[in-house]
């Protein structure tokens, strides 16, 4: 790494109706840096890249790139200095397979099976196995992320910036990343990075700095900071950690008994004999490598697919036939993984997304027609439950920035008060102070008496919270296993594979319970 910036902003600013997205930002990144940019969700992390990325414009400011002024008016432009970037909320084709969106994303591509080749050759050297023919429509989250990976790293960039790039990844496939990484800085390649999870900042990076509310108010080397100070600059209070209210577990509230479903992706991965009781007032934890069977799980049990009534019991009663309304009635919620199209509608509003999930459990038709001003109530209630950074529930869902449509997404199902509540990915992409939040506001409901699943790629989230364990592997379910005595590298090896369940295993026969 050279002192010489690569990248230097200096006094960005950008606003938007009702809201001041960036106020005189300015920092640099050197050559060969790793460099964080921290913040709450809202703080305007996304809205700087945007800019240096060429998708959005500043209002005033200036950017120098190598020396040289730099203005991208486009991301052709920004590709075509040197700058890739790996997304967020993924900026993939379903229609298209790897190699076309591959494709889509260079300057120059090369003939399709040349590019089908070195795709295979550059997935496997780092560890991120795809097959460039599939459709990205198929894919899982995690191997949508790995096609943005690599998508970038065949760009051979000077500035790599990575919005959450490991949010769907396990801890072994994090340090092949990283190894990855490593090995882009050794040779020059300088890194913008992103990401709520401090350790992995503290791991990898040179130095960082903290946006909140727009502004710069500090920066530092994460190295010499702990996660809990790094959180707390962020947020500029003291971080609170989620307590677990002392309470009695009741009856069992879910049951899976045999459930065998197909998934209806046809290179989803179906539920194989998946057997599981979980009691009222209790957290579960389900971990697994993305595209082991979350998305068929969460499915099977929102409703959304169906399978034979006996496999799928709440309070003793079959339900594996009833759709999602119905078990919405019920008390049996869920939140999926895609927040953007799965959980949200991106073009409504947040009062009538509100609406879409709570209509039934808030009342809020009468006579066929939708009580609007209970569905704006709901919605305002649910802003300032889970503190959503957006100027109004008018707003439409993608306008908000991925961490705050999150806590919109899940603040939405836990105000309904379910018996049974299931999300996948609860704080994917939020900030260290919100999902603190999240997670605290998930034990209450425990507390409170509700049956909780919670299916996660994130394995301290899982340990905090959950009182047991079970791993996700080719759509089979382990024995569920006490959280106490579990490591994090047992559990990501259950996720990995059969090696891992041999691990559980003699762990479990030794009485590690």
């Amino acid at each position: 790494m050279t002192n010489e910036p690569l990248l230097n902003i200096q006094g960005l600013r950008k606003a938007y109706p009702g809201v001041v997205a960036n106020d005189d930002v300015s920092f640099a990144v050197g050559k060969g840096e790793v460099h964080a940019l921290l913040g709450e969700n809202g703080a305007g992390k996304s809205t700087l890249v945007k800019m240096v990325y060429g998708l959005v414009k500043p209002d005033i400011g200036t950017m120098t790139f190598d020396g040289a002024a730099y203005t991208p008016g486009s991301p052709h432009e920004a590709r075509s200095t040197g700058v890739a970037m790996v997304f967020q909320h993924f900026s993939l084709f379903e229609a298209l397979d790897v190699a076309e969106n591959v494709a889509l994303g260079m300057e120059n591509p090369p003939p399709m099976g040349q590019l089908a080749a070195r795709i295979r050759e550059v997935s496997e050297e780092y560890g991120l196995p795809l097959d460039p023919n599939r459709l990205v429509g198929d894919l899982s989250a995690g191997e949508r992320q790995r096609v943005e990976i690599i998508r970038c790293l065949l760009q051979d960039p000077k500035l790599l910036i990575m919005d959450e790039p490991t949010s769907v990844l396990t801890p072994q496939e994090v340090e092949i990343l990283f190894q990855t990484l490593r090995q882009l800085q050794s040779e020059g390649t300088s890194i913008l990075y992103i990401s709520h999870k401090l350790e992995e900042i503290r791991a990898l990076c040179d130095g960082a700095t903290i946006l909140r509310l727009g502004k710069v108010v500090g920066s530092c080397d994460p190295r010499e900071k702990s996660a809990r100070e790094l959180a707390e600059l962020m947020v500029g209070t003291e971080l609170k950690t989620p307590t677990v209210a002392s309470h009695d577990l009741g009856q069992v509230a879910l049951s899976l008994t045999n459930l065998s479903v197909a998934s209806s992706n046809p290179f989803g991965t179906s539920l194989k004999d998946v057997s599981l009781d979980v009691q009222a007032g209790e957290v579960l934890g389900i971990g697994g490598v993305a595209g082991n069977g979350q998305d068929e799980l969460l499915g099977a049990l929102s409703g959304e697919l169906l399978s034979t009534p006996e496999s799928v019991k709440f309070n003793g009663n079959p339900i594996g036939h009833l759709g999602p309304n119905e078990r919405r009635t019920l008390g049996v919620l869920a939140a999926p993984e895609e927040r953007l199209g799965h959980a949200a509608a991106p073009d409504m509003s947040l009062i009538e997304n509100a609406a879409l999930t709570a209509n039934i459990r808030k009342n809020m038709v009468k006579n066929g027609f939708l009580d609007w001003g209970k569905a704006k109530a709901f919605a305002e209630t649910v802003i300032k439950e889970f503190d959503v950074r957006t100027p109004g529930s008018g707003n439409a869902a993608r306008a908000l920035s991925g961490g705050n449509l999150q806590k919109f997404v899940i603040g939405r199902e836990i105000l309904q008060s379910p018996d049974v509540l299931v999300v996948n990915q609860p704080t994917w992409g939020v900030d260290a102070s919100a999902a603190a939040s999240i997670r605290q506001a998930l034990l209450d409901l425990a507390s409170e008496g509700a049956a909780i699943i919670v299916i996660s790629q994130d394995l301290d989230e899982l340990m905090e919270i959950s009182g047991r364990f079970a791993a996700l592997n080719e759509g089979r379910l382990s024995e569920p296993r006490c959280t106490i005595g579990l490591t994090i590298d047992e559990i990501g090896l259950m996720m990995g594979g059969a090696h891992g369940m041999e691990v559980a295993h003699t762990h479990q026969s030794e009485g590690a319970v």
